[in-house]
């Protein structure tokens, strides 16, 4: 499946920003959908994930209650709301399709990534 990763810009701290993946080539619904997120200097990191219903989600304690990950699988599209942003929060943000979730090893599908910038 190929995976098209979109929204991020440049965003006040305390704002929130939209992130959108767009996924195309095979059946959509079939994966477990995810967001990672890599800051400069820093490793890959994982940050939601959504199984194929839609009805379980899992996330990094770093961001439980700021963002919430969601899915329209007649848009073969998942999102990522972000909000309370500050500038730990920084990164590039690629989204994922796999089996497992949380594990980054078990997304075999991935973007190209959106840079997400907070400012102060």
């Amino acid at each position: 499946v190929q995976l098209q990763a979109s929204g991020g810009g440049l965003v006040q701290a305390g704002g929130s920003l939209r992130l959108s993946c767009v996924g195309s080539g095979r059946t959509f619904s079939n994966y477990v959908m995810g967001w990672f997120r890599q800051a400069p200097g820093k490793e890959r990191e994982f940050v939601g994930s959504i199984i194929w219903s839609g009805l379980t989600t899992y996330y990094a304690d770093s961001v439980k209650g700021r963002f919430t990950i969601s899915r329209d699988n007649a848009k073969n599209t998942v999102y990522l709301q972000m909000n309370s942003l500050s500038s730990e929060d920084a990164a590039v943000y690629y989204c994922a399709a796999g089996s497992g979730f949380t594990a980054q090893a078990t997304f075999a599908y991935w973007g190209q990534g959106t840079l997400v910038t907070v400012s102060s």
